[in-house]
């Protein structure tokens, strides 16, 4: 069987997977890190969403983006309320300290350059539940951002804790440096 391999263009293997543009990432990633740091900090101080009345605040918000299914031109998908008022809803206290506690952890991830593909992935999660919860705000521009951190994951945590580890832990692909032996063992 023949296979066929298809290069990238040099502009995207530049933008995308050379370690001369690892600034570039530095940049945005701190900037997306901060944002997402500092909403899960300002809610990690707030009792209604950490502590006596957690859940209160996150409650609010649901039962108003339920509210949007309204109407011929509905800010939410009539599927998305059903998630919200069966799933979301009933579990408040929970989803609220899994809120708070997901964005610091993504904003500290892409701070410190740490699995900075999936931190940007759990980020891009989170937008998009905002999205569909017909929030604007600021989640269409972090969204198109965490996108193009996703796509730049092999350099854009260059300027962080990727850059050491990743090699030495590896990918579902291709063991690093810890588990050489493990995977020589499993090819066997």
């Amino acid at each position: 069987m023949n296979s066929v391999s298809l290069k990238q263009a040099p502009l995207f293997q530049y933008l995308f997977s050379s370690t001369q543009f690892a600034w570039v990432w530095l940049v945005v990633r701190l900037f997306i890190g901060y944002e997402w740091f500092m909403s899960g900090w300002e809610k990690l101080f707030n009792p209604s969403w950490i502590g006596e009345n957690a859940g209160q605040a996150i409650t609010g918000f649901l039962q108003g983006a339920a509210l949007k299914t309204g109407g011929a031109y509905p800010d939410v998908s009539n599927w998305y309320a059903a998630f919200i008022n069966n799933l979301a809803l009933p579990n408040a206290y929970t989803l609220s300290y899994i809120i708070t506690f997901g964005e610091l952890l993504v904003g500290m991830a892409l701070i410190f350059g740490l699995f900075t593909g999936i931190a940007a992935f759990f980020g891009a999660f989170m937008n998009m539940n905002y999205l569909m919860a017909g929030t604007l705000s600021i989640n269409p521009e972090m969204l198109l951002v965490e996108f193009f951190i996703i796509t730049a994951w092999k350099n854009a945590g260059w300027y962080g804790m990727d850059r050491w580890l990743l090699p030495k832990l590896g990918l579902p692909w291709q063991p690093g440096k810890w588990f050489e032996s493990y995977g020589n063992k499993a090819v066997k």
